[in-house]
């Protein structure tokens, strides 16, 4: 039930051995009923995925690592500047995992 006055909540309360419905705002009002309750439904959430292992989704291109000097690296770009300069190129090599960025 919502109060007339304000339009908020009415949540039952206990006073003098009775229950009367109260708003934050002040006004009460007598419960119908012995069995006044204030019930909360939710739904149930889906479990968490654990993924087992990470899939690879960026493009594999040839690209000399400077740590390792192996050939193949992933690549992918983010615009870390302003929307007017080229994006940073991002790779990260395939063999020991070392992360480098070239500027455009």
């Amino acid at each position: 039930m919502f109060c007339p006055k304000c339009g908020g909540l009415l949540v039952p309360k206990k006073e003098n051995g009775k229950t009367v419905l109260v708003c934050s705002c002040g006004y009460k009002k007598k419960a119908e009923g012995s069995d006044v309750t204030l019930k909360e439904a939710g739904k149930k959430s889906k479990p968490v995925e654990i993924v087992e292992k990470e899939e690879k989704v960026n493009v594999i291109v040839d690209a000399k690592c400077p740590k390792c000097g192996y050939g193949k690296a992933e690549y992918w770009e983010v615009q870390t500047r302003a929307a007017d300069e080229p994006p940073t190129r991002f790779f990260k090599c395939l063999k020991c995992g070392h992360t480098w960025r070239e500027y455009g």
